[in-house]
């Protein structure tokens, strides 16, 4: 029963890392602000990170399946 709640987590946190990281890449990519009001350089670089964060935690969760 715990792995189809790690399955969840894990697909969950993976896609909303991978949705992340694209949608981060997209507004580059247009020279669009990925957040108003802040730099944009901070903005893109801490959006990067926590993609790639969430996306690592949820491929390290699914690993437990």
């Amino acid at each position: 029963m715990e792995s189809v709640s790690a399955v969840f987590a894990g697909t969950a946190l993976s896609l909303f890392g991978a949705a992340l990281l694209i949608w981060t890449g997209a507004r580059a990519l247009h020279r669009a602000p990925v957040a108003h009001g802040v730099s944009p350089v901070a903005s893109t670089a801490l959006t990067t990170l926590f993609g790639v964060v969430f996306l690592g935690l949820g491929v390290w969760v699914l690993t437990f399946v």
